[in-house]
């Protein structure tokens, strides 16, 4: 399965739509003058590009689930507000920093919400530093994924080997910044939908 691409993907910033941006790519600076944690995603893509369909997984991968709560228990997990809907209710173990700029969006109170990437990251970092943990897990959806991507230091990737029908996809990930360090698999439990491979990432 092709995981490489030199296609960018579209801006989601509203540039040259007359839209004020309310992503950034520049990495917000920490109060403390430390060095913001690291940035890592968690996505599972399909052959096609296709991570998401109706604001829901197009797969059902339990083995998949398991392992992103293994990666992402203990952390903050930074989101769009579209993923958190999807999610339906803050993830146990974890800080949910949510960006939305939807004044309706009214999450229980431990959802910490911002509605700008950069202010997002800072109360992400800060929620790290809370939960003593060593990075910041990205797990979506699209629009973060991209504005995210150049601040990002590994991308755990779930290859899906299968193209099912969905409404969001991602780009393939530059082989000139990206490089494969670890797979395993294909994998498949028996309540799997398809079979995939765990990739993981680092920036060249």
């Amino acid at each position: 399965m092709p995981i490489w691409s030199v296609n960018p993907p579209p801006n989601p910033s509203g540039a040259g739509s007359g839209q004020m941006p309310i992503w950034s790519v520049n990495p917000p600076p920490n109060p403390s003058g430390a060095a913001m944690r690291p940035l890592s995603q968690i996505v599972a893509v399909a052959e096609n590009g296709v991570i998401g369909r109706d604001q829901t997984l197009p797969w059902h991968l339990p083995s998949d689930l398991k392992r992103f709560r293994a990666l992402t228990i203990g952390k903050p997990v930074l989101m769009g507000r579209h993923t958190y809907v999807s999610i339906g209710k803050p993830l146990p173990g974890r800080i949910s920093v949510v960006v939305s700029t939807d004044p309706a969006f009214a999450p229980p109170p431990e959802v910490r919400v911002a509605p700008t990437l950069d202010e997002a990251l800072r109360l992400a970092d800060a929620a790290a530093e809370e939960m003593g943990a060593d990075e910041i897990m990205v797990i979506g959806g699209r629009r973060i994924f991209a504005e995210t991507e150049p601040l990002a230091a590994l991308v755990h990737l779930t290859q899906v080997h299968a193209s099912p029908e969905g409404d969001v996809r991602l780009p393939a990930f530059d082989p000139k910044i990206w490089r494969e360090r670890d797979r395993e698999g294909p994998l498949q439990g028996e309540k799997d939908d398809f079979p995939f491979s765990y990739v993981t990432l680092e920036r060249i």
